[in-house]
């Protein structure tokens, strides 16, 4: 495997000083590493892929540096747009090194959300006329892997991507921890404590990563079924518009969008569309512990800015915000009464149980009983 630190040191005698993108569990150890020995400033972690390639750009046009881009593949849907018409040959020629963790790679088993992602992966680079290599787990061949990379950048102004395989990068643990001391209350309690108040016909869509998980559990320990539940397994940052689909169709059930910080700030945007379409039946709550909690617990800007604001501003009717259990239980026993669209903010600290298992059901057999649970 490869220390993180030689990698980093490696790419900065290269005259890569930059690193910007979303974390990914395969790029873990690196991303905390950077986060712990480099300048805050030049590490920005971005709301989704395609802004830190957007990013890169910026940073290319004032220094005339390449810069690192660090995401999982699923991230590669989110940076066709900016890849294809801004920094492509054809148009800019900026060159970027994109770092891409492959999760679901083909004969490795993973999550079923990543199987495809996985499969396609290489293909979409071709597909984009990107050169890319697997980089290799040998630090001696790494090395000239890098400095082969930088030198086609350099010439061509064209970027290049290394596809990284799991258990490339060493071990390291993020020291660099934010605390939040104010903070005692756990997603997965929070969690319960909405999920038990919910009525027998009201409809939850759970966003990627550990709260569809834990939801999960909860449904499993309490011995109920998930017919109720759309657990949103990929597709970080949709959670809000597929609740907010079903919403606009199903105007005799509340809708629940079980959300996270990571995953509303990545597609913002769509806060406005829920504002603006006022579905009297939809209850967008986030659990926000300002990290990506799946991925490492890399920071998210979430406990930083004011969500609430955001949400006030672009047209919910209702705007909330708790940070303890005792908060949390009183708004949930009047929920039902606050006009809708309401946001409702859990401020919780980082983490989870260690034994946290997945749901055993397929993404298809969700979908299925869903459905007929909608059609009752």
């Amino acid at each position: 495997m490869i220390s993180p630190k030689n990698f980093i040191s490696e790419l900065q005698a290269l005259g890569i000083n930059f690193f910007t993108g979303v974390p990914d569990s395969l790029l873990k150890n690196i991303c905390a590493y950077i986060t712990d020995n480099v300048e805050a400033k030049r590490n920005i972690i971005t709301a989704n892929e395609g802004a830190a390639v957007a990013l890169a750009a910026g940073h290319y046009l004032a220094t005339g540096k390449i810069s690192l881009v660090y995401m999982q593949n699923s991230g590669e849907g989110n940076i066709i747009n900016p890849i294809l018409s801004l920094t492509d040959k054809d148009v800019y020629n900026i060159p970027e090194l994109l770092l891409i963790g492959w999760r679901g790679k083909p004969g490795v088993k993973d999550e079923p959300q990543h199987v495809k992602q996985g499969k396609v992966t290489t293909t979409l680079l071709d597909t984009m006329s990107m050169k890319w290599a697997v980089l290799s787990k040998k630090e001696s061949e790494m090395k000239q892997q890098l400095a082969d990379a930088v030198a086609y950048m350099s010439e061509t102004k064209e970027s290049f991507a290394f596809v990284i395989e799991k258990d490339t990068f060493d071990t390291y643990t993020l020291q660099n921890v934010m605390v939040h001391n104010q903070l005692n209350l756990t997603r997965e309690k929070a969690i319960c404590a909405v999920t038990a108040h919910l009525a027998e016909k009201d409809i939850i869509v759970s966003t990627t990563g550990m709260i569809s998980r834990e939801l999960f559990e909860y449904r499993t320990r309490e011995n109920q079924g998930h017919e109720r539940d759309f657990l949103t397994v990929g597709s970080m940052g949709h959670a809000s518009q597929i609740a907010l689909g079903i919403a606009l169709e199903k105007n005799d059930r509340k809708v629940w969008c079980f959300d996270g910080d990571g995953a509303s700030i990545m597609h913002m945007g769509s806060m406005a569309i829920v504002g603006s379409c006022k579905p009297n039946n939809y209850i967008h709550v986030v659990f926000n512990n300002g990290a990506h909690d799946s991925v490492g617990g890399q920071p998210t800007v979430g406990l930083d800015i004011d969500l609430c604001g955001v949400a006030k501003s672009v047209g919910y009717r209702t705007v909330i915000s708790v940070a303890d259990e005792s908060s949390l239980n009183e708004v949930i026993h009047g929920i039902d009464e606050m006009e809708a669209p309401v946001f409702f903010e859990v401020k919780i600290k980082k983490g989870n149980r260690k034994d946290l298992g997945r749901p055993t059901r397929t993404p298809i057999e969700n979908k299925e009983a869903l459905m007929n649970f909608l059609n009752k």
